[in-house]
């Protein structure tokens, strides 16, 4: 059984408030889930982020992969470490035409 961290929403229509829980990745996204590990309010200014960190790291050892959203959450709260933006070394600026072969070799 794969284990998943993900979100499951609350709330009403406009006002959405997230369960962090661990589910299968089989069960539906509203659906049965294993465990409750914490709650994510995105409209409080700064979004509020309230998690068992024992409890998610400890999920997270048993090989749950977090989705890509409840890994954002977990890193908001100290769970996981921020993920750095790195460019390709090999990206075309605009406005620059790609170098050839031979210029490369230069």
């Amino acid at each position: 059984m794969a284990v998943k961290i993900r979100l499951t929403r609350l709330g009403d229509k406009g006002n959405p408030f997230y369960r962090v829980v661990a589910a299968d990745s089989r069960s539906p996204r509203d659906g049965k889930f294993l465990e409750v590990i914490g709650t994510y309010n995105p409209l409080k200014e700064p979004a509020e982020v309230k998690l068992d960190k024992a409890l998610a790291q400890s999920w997270l050892d048993k090989g749950a992969t977090p989705t890509d959203t409840a890994k954002k959450v977990l890193e908001m709260a100290g769970v996981l470490q921020p993920t750095k933006y790195t460019p390709s070394a090999n990206r075309v600026k605009k406005n620059q035409k790609p170098k050839t072969t031979e210029e490369a070799k230069k």
